[in-house]
């Protein structure tokens, strides 16, 4: 049971903060459907700066310090990353969907050219020395879950969606935010920035799933960084939808739906699964199938901004 609870958070988080990130753009007003390509794009970037530290010998024995230095440069690559879908959707006023669609087109494209150009391979593999996670197998009980074989990122990625939900809806600037997403006019008409806010709103979605993305690679995909993080910034769409754009929703979601996932990963490890003798195939496809019937089912109940892909024009009203 440890196992099983352990895997599922190790699934769950970057579900976690990449639909988060999406919850920050499409708040603001902006939809974010380029997760995905964001997600390649700050870990692609973030194992580079790994690969370089290990060539030049630095942090050798540190493996935190250099797991929350490679999370940063995640983050600040996606943050930048996102900037070209701010760009096209607030100054140009380009289809928001699009946009998207060509990012999540560009991002591994990118990705290949920059690893063929530097390793000459299609993806970068992290030494196998490399490993993150941290060992308290004396521990017994409940604390082995959050405390043997974990990840500092689990704990990093936990305080952020915490005060990032709690500024976003507890501060008189996420308020601003939410309000450029909902009637971005009536925010204008009482002094509010709308680019701006949303700027910083696609800017922070950019940021949390680059983070998302190094996480995911660092703890799901072996250290592994390739032009793919095997869909999960459409599952993190799905989630924030599941969620209903509200972060409560989307903790229950991302526990779920990391549940579902780790269940192709576990089960040949838990006794009574084995006795169903299902095919691996059927738990990888669980989610995805999951994802379906829930979205079917909530559809009409939808509380998404009402701006979101809109984009503002200051002569409307």
């Amino acid at each position: 049971m440890i196992f099983l609870i352990q895997k599922t958070l190790v699934y769950a988080i970057p579900l976690l903060i990449v639909a988060l990130a999406g919850v920050f753009a499409e708040r603001s007003g902006v939809i974010n459907i380029a997760l995905d390509g964001m997600m390649i794009f700050g870990s692609f970037v973030g194992a580079i700066f790994v690969s370089a530290m290990q060539r030049a010998n630095l942090l050798d024995g540190h493996p935190q310090i250099m797991y929350i230095l490679a999370m940063l440069v995640s983050a600040a690559a996606g943050a930048i990353f996102s900037l070209l879908l701010s760009f096209s959707a607030i100054n140009l006023k380009a289809d928001q969907t699009i946009g998207g669609t060509a990012l999540n087109m560009l991002a591994p494209a990118l990705c290949n050219t920059f690893a063929l150009a530097l390793f000459m391979q299609e993806k970068i593999e992290m030494p196998k020395s490399t490993n993150y996670a941290f060992v308290n197998s004396n521990l017994n009980g409940f604390l082995r879950i959050f405390a043997d074989k974990a990840y500092i990122s689990t704990y990093i990625a936990i305080v952020i969606f915490i005060l990032l939900s709690l500024w976003l809806y507890k501060t008189k600037t996420g308020l601003r935010m939410r309000a450029c997403g909902e009637h971005p006019q009536a925010a204008a008409s009482v002094g509010v920035n709308v680019y701006k806010m949303r700027y910083l709103g696609t800017t922070i979605s950019g940021a949390l799933a680059g983070l998302g993305g190094y996480i995911y690679i660092a703890t799901v995909s072996g250290g592994t960084a390739e032009a793919s993080v095997a869909g999960m910034g459409f599952l993190a769409l799905a989630i924030m939808i599941f969620g209903n754009w509200k972060p409560g929703g989307i903790a229950f979601g991302s526990l779920l739906f990391g549940f579902l996932t780790c269940l192709g990963v576990v089960s040949d490890r838990i006794s009574f699964m084995k006795s169903w003798n299902l095919p691996m195939y059927f738990y990888n496809i669980l989610p995805y199938v999951i994802v379906l019937v829930v979205l079917a089912l909530t559809a009409k109940k939808s509380g998404c901004p009402k701006a979101e892909g809109i984009p503002y024009d200051k002569g409307m009203r």
